[in-house]
């Protein structure tokens, strides 16, 4: 296995603001995707994702990492539409101490049905799925 479920935001007709994953170490991993999925977008509605990094789980020193916004979808367009975001564990700002990481999901104008999921790929450790999220409900 070299694949995790590291952190999700839940399938849900998400109001305009933001909502963000858990902040998840990628210290475990040499790479990350995430996962951004649409369903019906109301009139007027726009979805942008992007990925972050911090120091610590609490979101220390938070600042967006270079090249992982997504293009903006828009209702017509993006309903029904999934984009992925490839992060390499080297992206992050080591130097600097960077070794958290989350999706923030933001939906703008009007709502829109989302869902997401932050995937940890090429597990330093195998098996894998010790590094799941807890909500994890099986592996098989």
């Amino acid at each position: 296995e070299q694949v995790s479920i590291l952190a999700t935001i839940d399938p849900a007709a998400q109001a305009v603001g933001t909502v963000n994953t858990a902040w998840v170490p990628l210290a475990n991993h040499l790479d990350a995707l995430a996962v951004i999925a649409t369903g019906a977008m109301e009139v007027g509605s726009t979805v942008d994702a992007k990925l972050q990094q911090a120091t610590d789980a609490t979101g220390t020193g938070v600042k967006d990492i270079d090249g992982t916004a997504i293009e903006q979808l828009a209702d017509g367009v993006g309903d029904n539409a999934q984009v992925l975001i490839n992060l390499r564990s080297d992206d992050l700002d080591a130097n600097a101490g960077f070794a958290f990481v989350r999706l923030a999901l933001t939906v703008a104008g009007a709502a829109a049905n989302t869902a997401a999921i932050v995937l940890g790929v090429n597990a330093r450790r195998e098996p894998a799925d010790q590094f799941n999220q807890a909500a994890v409900a099986e592996v098989v």
